[in-house]
């Protein structure tokens, strides 16, 4: 059994990736990650009632992502189930105070890899689902700005600084646009970031296959919020379904990969950084 971890996975997108892998994947096991006990608890059951031989395949991990406390119990309780095949930073959220964005979106998944690092396989894979809200981000920022997210060998002690700098303008009240780093925009400055993170980790455990992607524009819990104010369904705002967002994933997952650190679009071909690439354009080929 190759075994699986998936966080933020009760629900939406995480939900679906797991029930794909189940379904595809009849020599995979896969570690539920869920934040509230309880409704990681519904998600298996309701997996379970759905298909009920993948009940000896799901198990509950109860894990949130912001809370290093909680990440190392995590981590923890996976140490016998070692080696991990894959570990899949889903978990997220679309809106709040920057400082709390930044926390799951980008610190989150940092930390969830410093803590599983050690448990996963030689040629194991890391998966952090990001979002086009990144590149398109990083497109409205200054020339010298874009070049920091983009660049393949930004070190750790850059991307913290980064991360410190932008916090503070938040806290202060100062302007981004100022700076180079375009509008106030926190969820896709936390995607932004992770892209960089994603880089960075690649570089530093080439054993592994570290790579970022976006799900799509998909009908979640983050994104319906959009259509109730715009007046519109989440169709007629051109949103796609959970299992519509897992393509990429499971790509990264599985499929036979070329280069590492890179960024994959909802349609699993490669993107840049730093500008939106439309599913079914052709794939970046850039460095």
């Amino acid at each position: 059994m190759r075994s699986i971890v998936v966080t933020g996975a009760n629900k939406g997108i995480g939900r679906a990736i797991v029930r794909a892998i189940l379904a595809a994947h009849d020599d995979t096991f896969v570690f539920l990650g869920s934040r509230d006990a309880a409704r990681g608890q519904a998600a298996i059951d309701g997996l379970v009632a759905e298909e009920p031989a993948w009940a000896d395949r799901l198990e509950l991990l109860v894990i949130d992502v912001s809370d290093g406390p909680s990440v190392i119990e995590a981590a923890a309780r996976l140490v016998p189930r070692a080696p991990l095949y894959g570990l899949v930073n889903n978990a997220g959220i679309g809106s709040g105070e920057l400082a709390t964005v930044i926390a799951v979106n980008t610190t989150g998944p940092r930390v969830v890899c410093a803590a599983m690092l050690p448990l996963l396989a030689d040629d194991g894979r890391i998966i952090n689902v990001s979002s086009a809200s990144g590149p398109n981000f990083v497109s409205r920022c200054s020339p010298e700005r874009q070049a920091a997210f983009v660049d393949p060998a930004i070190t750790r002690k850059a991307l913290d600084a980064l991360v410190a700098q932008c916090l503070d303008l938040d806290a202060r009240g100062s302007s981004f646009e100022a700076v180079g780093l375009g509008s106030h925009n926190p969820y896709g400055l936390s995607k932004a970031l992770l892209n960089a993170a994603t880089q960075l980790i690649a570089r530093e455990n080439p054993r592994l296959h570290v790579n970022a992607c976006t799900p799509g524009f998909i009908e979640t819990d983050l994104t319906r919020a959009y259509a109730t104010a715009a007046g519109r369904t989440p169709a007629e705002m051109g949103m796609k379904q959970p299992v519509d967002g897992t393509r990429s994933t499971l790509h990264l997952l599985f499929g036979e990969l070329d280069g590492n650190g890179r960024y994959y679009g909802s349609d699993a071909l490669r993107s840049p950084l730093d500008r939106y690439r439309s599913p079914g354009d052709p794939p970046y080929t850039g460095d």
